[in-house]
């Protein structure tokens, strides 16, 4: 699969790494001072090294846009069954490998927020759970401009998606980590607020469309399984962060800065694996790039067989702009989605993400806290393959409502406790497994549901809109937090997780479909048919 402009993105890539790299002598140099920054001036090499990263990702963008095409081409006449029943391939196993890295990079960013504040806020004399009267900004508008930027980020990377192709969208996320990940060198905290939204644009757009490009490229019996065992990875990064957070990112060795940085060599990663992310067959038929269609699905073993009318045919004549996923057909499974985003997000942003400060005030240390929850996570993390093969052989809509119930409970239980639940170290521990981990879960669940409910046309799109109300659930709590209309204490953060939820619930059952084992083209006709 070949890039619109492969000199350009080469170039690009190129320029925005020398950029970062300038940034970092700043960093190092500030090793005697615990890698406090707050204050330093900015270096000539900071200042040039700004400018080049602007330029790299703006490069990097012209070189995955395609060339312009008709704005309704002529549909490919090439079948997608065969790609659908096609047996697993090591082409399908190298693609889930670098999927799950790349959702593990993505997740990795907002994750952070949850170790980093505590850091932030001692570093900037910021207001905050740990300092709640101090005169000065309140620590949380540093995830609130994070977040922002990843709701912003899922709409953006949504209807990019759709228009210049999955695998593109995705490189495009990639070069934006390794440029943001400069974050960890800020001297002042609103050039921290700026990187950090500008940040959030990448990771909110990444992560969805790798749950589109999964299912629109995986075989339909396994689709559901692989999917939602992939995106319970998101544990994996919670543990992978609050491991750093714990040790090398700690008070006595790095900072919390490193966790901005590992952007660098992380998402450097991501572009080194490239090559194996394919463009997905269904939007290059949709293109009407039937050669290069022909050329992925021979890659994952399916025969190219011709057909006289192609099973996306009935997707042709739909209207392809965003107003489509409030018309009749799909409107009731478009109030599924967004209700069930925004109790992952005020659960992911109010809960969890405040639990660290939380186990803090109420007498944990910071290290204590992070080994806290990254054990939670630990434990919570292998009944991810039990609810990946429920899903993927039992029922995808039954899995959903099981996860929403579990999580439910929990939180009403943390709702009803308060500060209470830290005098019982034993049930501390049983109930933040299913938050801490049962969060990821449900984020699964909800990205492989989303992208096996709507057609070709919007499926980007439409996770992106998932996506993105997750990140508004976010974004509400948060700026409930700096307004100081909400305390982000344990109770308050469970209670408002659960109402959301709670609807989501009533919704998924008058209004969802069962998706599992059918060919994604189907669920769309009879969806339409309804």
């Amino acid at each position: 699969m070949k890039y619109g402009h492969p000199p350009a993105f080469w170039s690009g890539v190129t320029i925005t790494m020398v950029g970062v790299l300038l940034q970092l002598p700043d960093y190092l140099m500030a090793g005697d001072m615990h890698y406090h920054l707050a204050g330093m001036p900015i270096s000539t090499g900071m200042g040039i090294g700004m400018v080049l990263m602007f330029i790299g990702v703006g490069i990097t963008a012209y070189g995955l846009f395609p060339p312009a095409r008709s704005r309704r081409p002529e549909l490919s006449n090439v079948s997608i069954a065969p790609l659908d029943d096609a047996r697993i391939k090591p082409a399908h196993v190298g693609l889930l490998l670098v999927m799950a890295a790349a959702i593990t990079i993505d997740v990795m960013k907002p994750t952070a927020f949850a170790f980093i504040v505590p850091g932030a806020a001692a570093e900037y004399g910021l207001r905050g759970p740990l300092n709640p009267t101090a005169h000065a900004l309140p620590v949380g508008l540093y995830p609130l401009a994070g977040i922002a930027g990843t709701m912003i980020g899922s709409f953006v990377w949504g209807w990019l998606g759709d228009r210049m192709g999955r695998r593109a969208s995705i490189l495009l996320a990639a070069i934006i980590f390794i440029a943001t990940s400069t974050c960890g060198t800020m001297p002042e905290f609103w050039m921290n607020l700026v990187t950090c939204l500008v940040m959030g644009l990448g990771v909110g757009g990444m992560l969805p469309l790798t749950f589109v490009l999964l299912s629109e490229t995986v075989p339909r019996r396994h689709r559901g399984w692989m999917i939602v065992l992939i995106g319970s990875d998101i544990a994996g990064a919670y543990i992978i962060v609050s491991w750093l957070a714990s040790t090398w990112a700690s008070p006595g060795q790095f900072g919390w800065r490193l966790l901005w940085l590992v952007g660098l060599p992380t998402g450097l990663v991501l572009i080194l694996l490239n090559r194996w992310i394919p463009e997905s067959p269904r939007f290059l038929i949709m293109q009407g790039r039937s050669a290069e269609a022909r050329a992925v699905m021979r890659k994952y073993g399916a025969a190219v067989v011709e057909t006289p009318s192609s099973e996306l045919a009935v997707e042709q004549s739909l209207h392809r702009g965003s107003r489509l996923i409030l018309s009749r057909p799909f409107l009731g499974l478009t109030a599924v989605v967004v209700l069930l985003a925004l109790s992952i997000g005020t659960t992911q942003y109010g809960f969890q993400q405040w639990m660290p400060s939380n186990l803090q005030r109420l007498g944990f240390s910071q290290v204590n806290a992070s080994e806290i929850l990254r054990n939670a996570a630990i434990i919570g993390f292998p009944f991810s393959l039990p609810v990946a093969l429920l899903y993927g052989f039992w029922s995808s809509k039954k899995t959903v409502i099981l996860v929403i119930a579990l999580m439910g409970g929990s939180l009403a239980a943390f709702a009803l406790l308060g500060d209470r639940v830290a005098a019982n170290h034993g049930l501390l521990y049983v109930l933040l497994v299913v938050p801490v981990w049962g969060i990821s879960i449900l984020n699964a669940v909800l990205a492989a549901y989303t992208a096996e409910i709507y057609p070709t046309v919007i499926r980007a799109r439409t996770s992106g809109l998932s996506a993105g109300a997750t990140k508004a659930g976010g974004v509400l709590i948060l700026a409930l937090v700096v307004t100081a209309v909400a305390v982000p204490s344990v109770r308050v953060t469970a209670a408002i997780g659960v109402v959301p939820m709670a609807l989501a619930a009533v919704a998924l059952i008058a209004f969802g479909p069962e998706t599992r084992h059918k060919q994604l083209e189907r669920i769309t006709a009879e969806e339409l048919a309804a």
